[in-house]
Parts: C-alpha cells; structure tokens; sequence
C-alpha cells in the first residue's frame, strides 16, 4: 500500500486530482447560472455532470501515465524502487477513481436542475406605515402602478390586483399564497407617507424557498413615486431574467403625470373605480377623476380610466346618451394625447362595445391594448366577452381561461366563462368552472346567483337556489346587494308557482329603495304584475304593469336605442293587451340586436321575441322561434320550457310538446 501513495506522490495524481476537482467545480456552478438563462433543458446540465465525472478517473489514468515536462509530455519513468509499479497500482487507482465519481455523482446528480426560472409574480398589497391611516389608498395606489408596469411585460406572469388584495394584513405563508396563485415570485412592500415625502420598502421572495431574492429601500418626493415603479419594474425584469422590449421598457419608464395632486386624485378615483358594484362609490370615481383631469389636462391615463368608468356605468347602471357620449369623448382625448398609450385603446375599446355595440370595432381596440398590456387579465376579459357576441366561442374561452389564470380569485372571470359554457349548453364545464370559483371566492353573490340559474336550465333544480340563499345569510351586504336578494327570491317563487310568496317578496321592497335603479324598480312592478295575473287578479295586475310601462318609457327617453329595455316594454304591453304595439316593440329590439351581430346577447332578445308571441297567443312564430333556440347556443333549454310558467300559454299546443320530446331527447 505504501508503494502506492508513494508512486501516486511521484507522478504527482495528487495535484492533477485537486486541479481537476476546481476546475470542474467552476464549470458545474458556471452551467447552474448559464443554463437557465439561455432556456437550455435539464439534462443538459446533467450530462455535463456526467462526462466530468467520467473524466475524473480518467485524468487520474493520464496523470499516473504521463508527466508534463519543459520538454513536453512524456511518459513518467518507471519507479526506481523494484516493485513500484505493479498492475495492483493502476487497478487501486482507477477503482478509487471511480468510487469518488460515483459518491459525488450520488450528491450532484439529484441536485442537477437546471432549473428554468419560473417567470412569474405576484405583488401583495403592501402595507400602510403612514402615521394618517387614510393613507392607505395611497399605499394601495403604488402597488396597483407597479403591478401596471409589470403587466406591460410580456414574458412575464403578473396576477392581478382582485386576486391578491384579499391578503392584505394577513400573515399567511409565503409558500402557501404561492401555491394559490400559481406563481413563484411574491414582492412585498411597506408605504409611509408624511407630507409630500414618500418611503417605500420592498423585497422579492422566492415563493417556492421562502428566500429573500433581494431588498430595496426608496426615499422619494411624492412626485418621484413613478421613478420607484420603474426602477422596481427593471429590477423585478432583471432578477426574473425577463426579456424586456425596447417598446416595453419604454412604457414603463414613461411618467402618466408630473403633478402630484393629480396623481392622488386619480389613486383615489381608480381605487373607487374597483368597487364596480356600488353605484355611489363609482360616482365618487367620477369626481375624483374629473378632479385629477382638472389639475393636469394632459392626464391621459386618469383621462382614459375616467372613459372606462363611464362605460361601465353605461353597460351596468345607466344605458344614457349623454353617459356613451362622455366616454366616447374622453377616450378620444385620452388618443389624442398619447396614441400609443394601450390603455386609452382598452377605454375606446369599451366604449365601442358598450356604448355603440360595435364588437368589431372594440376587438380591434382590445387586440391592439392586449399588445400593451400582455398580462393584464382586464383585457383577456373583454377579448373573451367580444368575441362570443361575435360567436368566436372558441377563442372567446381560451381568453377567458387566461383572464382566469392571471385573476385566479376574481369570481367575475369565473362567472364569465360558466356563462359561456352553460351558452353552448356544456353544463358538466360550467358546473366545474363555477365550483372553482366558489372555492376562491365562496361569498360572491353572482357565482351562487350563476349556479341557481344552472341547475334550473340543466335540470328544472329549484333546491340549488335555496342552497345558495342559506350561504350568503352570513355573508356582509349593503342595500345593493340586498335588493339583488330580494329580487331573485321573488324569481324563485314565480317560478315555483308560489305566487303569493311571490308578492309578499316584491311589495316588501320600498320603491325608494330601488329609486337609484331604475331597471330594479321596473322589474319590481312586472313581478308584480306577473304574480296578480297569475292569481287571476286582472285589474291589480294591470295596475303593476302600468307602472312598470310608465318607468320603462321614461328610461327609453333617455336610452331609445336599448334592445334590453325595448324588449320587456313589449312583454308588458302584451300582457296590457296591446298586441300591435308589443309586437312591433319586439320587432324593433330583434333589429337592434340581432343574432347576427350578436351571438352572446342576440338569442336573449330572440327568446324575449317568442314570449312577446306567446303572451300575445300568436303560438306558430313562438315555437317556431324556441325550436331555433334550442338548436344554437342560447340560455334556451327544454327543463326551463317546461317548468317555467312563462310559457303556459303553450303547454296544449302538440306542436310544443313535440318540441320537447325531440330536443329533450338530445339533452
């Protein structure tokens, strides 16, 4: 054994042993770095590893074979000692070798990942440190424009702002907030603000190690805050090994506004902007906005917000002329100032879509804001919502699947594609789509809402809505979301036949209640009327459907292009028994939305147009229209035909039983 070490000393393996263990140490841990930036596969780092350890056993060999010289290579000289070199020697040396191969192979191997960064991130509110607590809309203001800038990042997974402010004060664990948004990044931060100074903390995390990636520290003048975002946007790009555009990078640096005051309106406008549900927090929006517009003309991003704010009132609160005109306007001035600005584009867009129902003019607006804005999951909303009235159902749910991935607790995405599944009458995905939701976000009052009407179109199941009206008793409510209450128990007991049940729902409302809702007061009064008339109380009913026929006139003043409200003005002169009138009420609304240029809302209108027939006893055009229903996607199915008294009036007709029996066998 001696002889051995004594040979090994000789010929000097010892030093080409300890320089080969360096050098190939620096080229694992060079690979470890370099392999996943240059997206190279895992086993490439692997077989690097591989042919090293393979390597080492044979240096081993060359060194105890070969001798450098100042003459070059030449073979060492036989030992002087008899003995020294016996064929033992070689064979000792090469199996040690390979057993030290073979153990750091054991250690190395499984570690060799070449581990693709996942580029991906969430940004979690960060937390108000200001001495005045109101300040935390400001806080919530720095986050929201970072997660904008980072939005605007193509090769990069940004979740949006709905899905991760339901963290906020919350010490959940990294790993598991993580794992529920399928990200593997999270940046957390802290804001204090005293006068026009600002701090701001942050620090990126590794969500799958719990490892800080870094930290930064910022002291900055209010007016500097967008200096922060962009800084904190190029270094988030940086340590994620992001690919950043020129066109990209461009945007982020650029400052929406230099005026400080401005930019606090319009933190606080947008922040109201996102309750898009009550109607009085979106009005305080609009002064705040009209506020930072004032300060700073040239605002086009508050300028464009402002426009998407008007639109949504449009689309949800009050379908008015002079509301589609503000929006329109606006969101030509936000173009004006910055044409490029992408999301002055998603504001045209919107009010294209709302305010004219010119879907191919919006799609064009959203593509061209979807370029600006990649990972914004607003915008793969309203692709998916636009391309279903254009009856694209295809691409209209791989959008809305990718809207949900960068929004995986928003119930309204969930909400959206359950719609789009229950359309094409694919009620196994739509269930699934809507039971994913509810495990995000169980208090959603419109995912139970979505549900109730599921099981009703699948399968005539009224016990799911009960379901759904113990769940949210224990769920906070304003007046708003009470009314919606209100409004589908009253639906549910229609529908049940439970007529007096029924009433006693709807008169319980008080009209000033419902007073900032017109539509909610008109749906009140044709409840009602439904009800009485189902009760065989002619003049009570006909008395609730004046009322309601006086409220819709007023409302078509103010709106007299509404297909929506043109429609239930027809049901209710029908049911008034003023056949003419409601049939060339119905005509006009069938013409204002056609199928044709709406695939998504047209075959509501088409399904208001056969209850016009069916009210008014013109039987053939009302089954003719069903029959074409139920063959295309629409919300039209054979347990709703059947069980809903709406169409009674039918019920003898062969023609409509046979009807049924023909799709009902398809289903």
């Amino acid at each position: 054994m001696s002889s051995f070490f004594g040979e090994v000393k000789r010929r000097k393996v010892y030093r080409v042993a300890v320089t080969y263990i360096i050098v190939a140490g620096g080229i694992i841990q060079l690979a470890s770095a370099a392999f996943p930036a240059w997206e190279l596969p895992n086993w490439a780092l692997r077989l690097v590893i591989v042919l090293l350890l393979i390597g080492f056993p044979i240096s081993l060999i060359l060194a105890w074979a070969f001798d450098v010289t100042p003459q070059g290579i030449k073979t060492t000289p036989a030992p002087a000692v008899p003995g020294g070199y016996r064929p033992r020697n070689v064979i000792m040396l090469v199996a040690t070798g390979v057993i030290i191969s073979a153990a750091a192979g054991f250690f190395l191997l499984p570690r060799a990942v070449a581990r693709k960064i996942d580029k991906s991130i969430a940004v979690l509110p960060f937390e108000n440190l200001s001495d005045d607590k109101e300040n935390a809309y400001f806080a919530d203001g720095i986050q929201d424009d970072v997660l904008t800038n980072l939005s605007k990042i193509g090769d990069l997974k940004v979740i949006s702002r709905t899905s991760v402010m339901q963290y906020r004060g919350k010490t959940t664990n990294v790993r598991e907030i993580g794992k529920a948004l399928g990200v593997s990044n999270i940046l957390e931060g802290s804001v204090r603000r005293s006068g026009n100074k600002v701090r701001v903390n942050v620090q990126l995390i590794d969500a799958g190690s719990d490892e800080h990636i870094w930290a930064s520290d910022y002291d900055r003048d209010v007016t500097d805050v967008f200096a922060i975002q962009t800084d904190l946007a190029q270094k988030i790009s940086d340590a994620l090994q992001t690919k950043l555009s020129s066109a990209e990078k461009s945007r982020i640096e650029r400052k929406p506004t230099e005026n400080g005051e401005a930019y606090l309106a319009f933190v606080q406008a947008h922040n109201l902007q996102n309750g898009v549900e009550e109607f009085e927090k979106l009005k305080q929006s609009e002064q705040l906005y009209t506020r930072a517009i004032e300060l700073d003309p040239m605002f086009a991003l508050a300028i464009a917000r402002y426009s998407e704010l008007e639109s949504w009132i449009v689309h949800i609160f009050e379908s008015t002329a002079e509301r589609r005109e503000k929006a329109r306007t606006l969101a030509q001035r936000a173009l004006q100032l910055q044409p490029d600005l992408p999301e002055a584009r998603l504001a045209m867009g919107f009010s294209l879509y709302y305010g004219d129902n010119d879907f191919e003019g919006a799609l064009k607006e959203f593509e061209t804001a979807q370029r600006g804005l990649p990972n914004e999951a607003e915008v793969y909303l309203a692709l998916g919502a636009i391309q279903r009235r254009l009856g694209k159902w295809q691409e209209s749910t791989g959008n809305l699947e990718k809207a949900a991935s960068l929004n995986p607790k928003d119930g309204w995405v969930f909400q959206n594609l359950a719609l789009n599944y229950q359309m094409q009458r694919d009620f196994d995905a739509a269930n699934k789509t809507l039971d994913r939701g509810l495990k995000v976000n169980p208090e959603r009052l419109g995912l139970w809402e979505t549900k109730s009407k599921l099981a009703f179109a699948e399968k005539g199941d009224l016990s799911v809505s009960e379901q759904a009206f113990q769940a949210v008793k224990s769920i906070p409510m304003n007046n708003d979301a009470k009314l919606r209450i209100a409004g589908a128990r009253t639906e549910v007991f229609i529908l049940e036949r439970k007529y007096e049940e029924g009433l006693r729902e709807a008169e319980g409302v008080s009209d000033d209640l419902l007073g900032s809702i017109p539509a909610a007061l008109c749906n009140k009064y044709y409840a009602i009327g439904f009800a009485r008339k189902a009760l065989h109380d002619e003049a009570s009913a006909r008395t609730a459907f004046l009322k309601a026929k006086d409220l819709l006139e007023a409302q078509l003043k103010e709106s007299p292009d509404s297909p929506d409200l043109r429609i239930q003005l027809a049901k209710i002169l029908a049911y008034l028994g003023e056949k003419d009138a409601a049939l060339a009420e119905a005509q006009r609304a069938a013409e204002l939305l056609p199928e044709s240029k709406d695939a998504f809302g047209g075959p509501e209108i088409t399904a208001g147009v056969a209850e016009v027939y069916c009210i008014a006893g013109e039987t053939s055009p009302a089954i003719e229209l069903l029959d074409g229903l139920l063959s295309r996607p629409s919300n039209v199915t054979v347990p709703i035909l059947k069980l809903s008294p709406v169409w009674d009036p039918l019920r003898n007709d062969p023609r409509f039983q046979a009807l049924l029996e023909k799709n009902g066998a398809k289903t």
